[in-house]
Formats: structure tokens, C-alpha cells, sequence
């Protein structure tokens, strides 16, 4: 069965990670992804569209991408993909589904979305 080899060896899987817009009222999502060797540009995203990479991680570990999103007068900075176990499932070995809603930045986990991490008021710029 191939989700048990995922889970044997997520270093082997191409993973794949989603930034959604869900926001109201046809709001504009800024999103700027990256990692230490990878920057994956400024995108700024309509509702109900999504930005999405693929990757294999870094065999030797510490693959680790971060995105910032902002929107109207909030923001917020998070790691969209790390390598350890508990992320690896959050993620269902193979797909990180991030969704930007007005109250926060929710994790698909299984058939729900988690609200993972708030909004900061306030711009940065």
C-alpha cells in the first residue's frame, strides 16, 4: 500500500504544498514563499485561486519552506512545510493545503481545516 511507504520514507515522495485564498468579499491574498535556496515569488492571488509547489526534500534534512501572507491591514509569517513527524501527518505524507480565511490560516488535516496560526494587524511595510 503506497501511504505506508510514504510514511516509511517521506524523503522519497514529492511533496506538494497549496496556499489557498478563502478570504470574503473577493479580497487580494498576498503570498511570498521561500526557502534557504529556493525564493518563490511575490503572488498576489484572487479568491478561491491557490499558488502551489512541488518538492522533494533534502535527504539530508532540514528542508523548510516559510511563506508571508498579507491582506487589507493584517499579516501573518508561518512555515508551510518543516520536516518532522507530527507535520508530515498534518500533511498527509504528500499534501500541505494552507487556506487564508478572514479569522486565520488554517491546515487541511483529513477532510477539515485547522486553524493553525492568526493574524497580525498592522502592515510591516
Amino acid at each position: 500500500h503506497h501511504d505506508d511507504i510514504n510514511k516509511l520514507s517521506p524523503w522519497l515522495i514529492t511533496w506538494h504544498v497549496h496556499v489557498v485564498n478563502g478570504l470574503s468579499n473577493g479580497r487580494i491574498l498576498l503570498v511570498h514563499c521561500k526557502s534557504k535556496d529556493d525564493d518563490l515569488g511575490i503572488h498576489n492571488l484572487t479568491a478561491d485561486t491557490e499558488f502551489t509547489w512541488k518538492f522533494k526534500p533534502n535527504f539530508f534534512g532540514g528542508t523548510l519552506f516559510w511563506c508571508y501572507m498579507a491582506y487589507s491591514n493584517f499579516h501573518a509569517a508561518f512555515d508551510a512545510f518543516r520536516e518532522n513527524d507530527d507535520f508530515f501527518q498534518e500533511c498527509n505524507y504528500g499534501d500541505c493545503i494552507w487556506t487564508a480565511k478572514d479569522d486565520g490560516i488554517y491546515l487541511r488535516n483529513g477532510k477539515f481545516d485547522k486553524l493553525t496560526y492568526g493574524w497580525e494587524q498592522g502592515r510591516l511595510w
